[in-house]
């Protein structure tokens, strides 16, 4: 029997079917009665499942990164698919087969990784050559880095999603080169895989997605920053000498200028044509993600917007009738 999956969900559907539960939080409503809000997953999405009049001990048996059973009702909400839970239990995990819950797949993840590799490797810089060596042949980071989200809630926030993105700014840095001679080239794509590569410690990923400690106290830009030091380090054992400081200190400020302005979270906005056309094609590709993904999960097949979205602070329109 086929998966009854998160993005074949409709209004009024009997839902039985097991889910990953990505997350679970017991609240009060106004009259202090409690009701347990949960995200269930899989590898077609997320929906928020609620169950009402649930006891402390109920929830207790709930694990968020496991997995649940729910029985209940689908139903569309300010424009949003939910499900009205009567029931959910914990389910082993020996039971299901994890590649219902995963999006994507590891040979995707390998080919990006491999793109980007090849693209480093045939650089003319010698120090920006084994820089980003030095990076691509420590292990435990390619295997954190192709299992990274590159978020946990707005773009690429799926298994897999961080070197998905590393690869489109990589492809987006050459494609600003060839249109700008005067960019150096070799430089806007090391800036492109190390900007949000500290993301595989920043974030949690093994079930659910959230933030370390050090994420949470640090940040992927700081934590880009000291890993740099680090590799810069075995870098110059690798040349025998020292990397040219001049170029240290470029990759260093495009780590750190990368979200832009100030009130985005940079320490410094861009300071050279390499920064900010990062930080361009940076947000360019996160904002696209972030649509596209938006209209292609909206329920609401027979509206022509999607519902209005909090972050972007706009509807987004997925076109007439007549559209393609």
């Amino acid at each position: 029997m086929a998966r009854q999956t998160v993005d074949s969900l409709s209004h009024g559907d009997t839902v039985e079917e097991t889910y990953l539960l990505a997350d679970k939080q017991l609240r009060a409503n106004r009259n202090g009665d409690l009701y347990l809000l949960t995200q269930l997953r899989d590898a077609t999405g997320q929906v928020s499942g609620l169950m009402w009049n649930v006891s402390e001990q109920r929830a207790a048996d709930l694990h968020a990164g496991g997995y649940a059973a729910v029985r209940g009702k689908a139903q569309l909400y300010n424009g949003q698919m939910q499900v009205i839970v009567n029931r959910i239990e914990p389910v082993d995990a020996v039971q299901v087969d994890p590649a219902d819950f995963v999006v994507g797949s590891s040979e995707e993840s390998g080919e990006h990784f491999e793109r980007i590799q090849s693209v480093a490797a045939g650089f003319a810089d010698e120090d920006l050559r084994t820089l980003l060596a030095c990076y691509f042949e420590d292990e435990d980071l390619r295997d954190k880095l192709l299992a990274a989200p590159a978020g946990i809630k707005l773009h690429h926030a799926y298994p897999g999603g961080l070197v998905e993105h590393l690869r489109t700014i990589v492809e987006l840095a050459l494609k600003v080169g060839e249109v700008y001679p005067k960019v150096d080239t070799e430089l806007l794509v090391t800036g492109a895989v190390l900007h949000d590569l500290s993301k595989v410690d920043e974030l949690l990923y093994d079930a659910t997605f959230g933030y370390s400690d050090e994420g949470q106290l640090i940040g992927h830009l700081v934590m880009g920053v000291e890993l740099l030091a680090r590799k810069t380090e075995e870098a110059e054992r690798r040349l025998n000498r020292p990397v040219n400081p001049e170029t240290v200190l470029r990759v260093k400020h495009m780590i750190v200028s990368h979200h832009g302005p100030p009130e985005h979270g940079s320490p410094k906005p861009p300071m050279t044509p390499e920064a900010v056309a990062l930080w361009l094609v940076d947000n360019l590709d996160a904002k696209l993600n972030e649509f596209t993904t938006l209209i292609e999960s909206d329920p609401n097949t027979d509206s022509a917007w999607t519902p209005f979205n909090n972050h972007l602070q706009r509807k987004l329109y997925k076109g007439g009738a007549s559209a393609p």
